[in-house]
């Protein structure tokens, strides 16, 4: 399993926030791109990136700071208002390996069918799960979708990766949601679970639910867990 350590940017910082409340925001760097680096350096191989305010706007706001953690030899991938053609291709170009679409992938099954024969792997889905329905627009509305709609057209699109958030739980330390993921498991698609993390049994459970990845963000920031712990744990067989 893949461990993804998380870095939510919001003017120019890396924060996290609670069931992705806006008004309950800790900042808990002001330098993302050097915490990139000590990510990249404790051993992390891939980072998953949040672009807070463009979620919200619909139009990324920390694509300068993106482009300099991008280029720092991880694997990489960027959600946040991302929701035409144009920004898809600008984050790639910056050196994004791959972009998340979340809004857009919900209220356009067009662009979402015509991103994913442009780019291909290069392509993810974001399902952000509120009370059964997807959410969109920095999870603060809610979709048309229910959740086993959205996974079940997804699959019919031919998705390969969705990185699939529990917001009940996000920044909680509450563990992760097993049940549901377990659930979902079951679909034709490479897994990425998001939300509620909160110590290495969490990272070992999910590994041996068959997830392809895990985001891991408030239990390393807290000081829960440590990415070289949680690394031997996501890769132990």
């Amino acid at each position: 399993m893949i461990l993804y350590p998380a870095i939510d940017l919001f003017e120019g910082k890396a924060v996290r926030l609670e069931k992705g409340d806006y008004a309950r925001m800790t900042v808990y760097d002001t330098d993302p791109v050097t915490r990139a680096k000590r990510i990249r350096d404790d051993g992390a191989t891939y980072l998953h990136m949040v672009d807070l305010e463009g979620a919200r706007s619909g139009s990324p706001a920390n694509l300068r700071t993106v482009e300099q953690i991008a280029r720092l030899g991880l694997f990489t991938e960027l959600g946040g208002g991302i929701r035409d053609m144009d920004t898809v291709r600008r984050c790639l170009d910056l050196g994004v390996s791959r972009v998340i679409l979340g809004t857009a992938a919900a209220e356009n099954g067009d662009f979402l069918q015509e991103a994913l024969d442009r780019f291909g792997a290069c392509i993810a889905v974001g399902a952000d799960i509120r009370d059964g329905s997807i959410a969109v627009r920095g999870w603060e509305q809610k979709s048309a979708w229910t959740a086993d709609a959205f996974f079940a057209h997804l699959t019919e699109l031919g998705v390969r990766t969705v990185i699939c958030t529990d917001i009940s739980r996000d920044g909680m330390l509450a563990g992760s949601n097993h049940a549901l993921y377990e659930e979902l498991n079951r679909l034709p698609l490479d897994l990425i679970a998001s939300g509620g993390v909160s110590g290495l049994e969490d990272l070992e459970a999910l590994r041996s639910l068959g997830m392809a990845g895990a985001i891991l963000g408030k239990a390393y920031y807290s000081g829960a867990v440590t990415i070289p712990d949680a690394l031997r744990t996501c890769s132990q067989r």
